[in-house]
């Protein structure tokens, strides 16, 4: 298949005009290895006008968006990818609420796909951050009265990050995780899900990372108010920022999302080009989610 490139919103508009667009690329990416029918396992099929397969031997047919995270999009493919294309292409975040007025689609609807769209963003944890790496915490929601470092407050939304750097110091990948509370056993998961043992990881003196370093190569140093982990410190100041002024409330329950959203975008910022087929490709992929999941 002739996958798109690119981030031109002219040259998209050109490859994608109409829903038969995006179901043949759907189509394209869903069967690329051959079809297996859902019901009978049979091989043998028909394609459609409509690029659905019908199946040889049971008759039951398949739509492209079955099965996958377009299952039942109520307002068409070509604004799904369109979503789809804006969510992973813009260097800012996506209101539900500009998305709804945008493409003239229910708020709540829009809000739901979007929230389908930042699960497929979700990192598969197979790949995990080596090299020089730097791990930090941070809170999301303000200052509370009476709290202060690392608050315990229950308003605050607390999250570990992981950032793996190149040579030059630069950030080559984050990953970012809500956690319960600062202690070592919240800790531990982002090390578990996104950095290899043979890692070397720095981090500041906080005490919740002593036990961890029984199993992966810690070293803690000194923050010096953040001099010490500039590059840590500057994502979560543009995870804050971008949070702060995109959306107007982000709940404990949905803030993985946000934070998965965040770290697909600049994990492949330098594979710009290919973005938005593998969004579609990972959202075709996925196993359906359905709103009672979400919200």
């Amino acid at each position: 298949m002739d996958i798109f490139k690119g981030q031109e919103i002219i040259e998209f508009s050109r490859s994608f005009q109409t829903d038969l667009d995006c179901k043949k690329y759907l189509a394209d990416l869903k069967w690329k290895d051959g079809f297996t029918c859902r019901k009978c396992g049979h091989h043998g099929s028909q394609m459609r006008k409509d690029y659905a397969r019908t199946c040889n031997k049971c008759s039951d047919t398949e739509n492209p968006g079955a099965g996958t995270l377009f299952h039942k999009v109520k307002f068409g493919l070509l604004k799904a990818f369109h979503i789809c294309f804006e969510m992973s292409t813009s260097t800012k975040g996506l209101s539900a609420l500009y998305v709804a007025k945008r493409y003239s689609i229910n708020h709540k609807t829009a809000m739901s796909f979007m929230h389908k769209v930042r699960e497929a963003m979700k990192s598969s944890g197979n790949n995990p951050i080596q090299g020089e790496v730097h791990v930090d915490e941070f809170v999301v929601g303000g200052q509370e009265a009476g709290h202060v470092g690392r608050s315990y407050g229950g308003k605050k939304k607390k999250v570990v990050c992981a950032v793996e750097l190149t040579e030059a110091g630069k950030v080559k990948r984050f990953y970012a995780l809500q956690i319960k509370d600062f202690s070592s056993k919240s800790l531990r998961p982002i090390f578990e899900q996104h950095i290899d043992k043979i890692a070397q990881v720095t981090t500041d003196e906080w005490k919740g990372y002593r036990p961890i370093s029984k199993d992966y190569m810690v070293k803690q140093i000194p923050s010096e108010l953040g001099l010490n982990f500039k590059a840590i410190h500057t994502m979560i100041h543009k995870v804050k920022t971008w949070l702060r002024t995109t959306y107007s409330w982000v709940s404990k329950r949905h803030i993985d999302r946000y934070l998965n959203e965040f770290s697909y975008r600049i994990n492949r910022s330098q594979n710009k080009d290919t973005v938005f087929h593998n969004l579609i490709t990972r959202m075709v992929k996925a196993e359906k989610l359905y709103v009672q999941n979400i919200v």
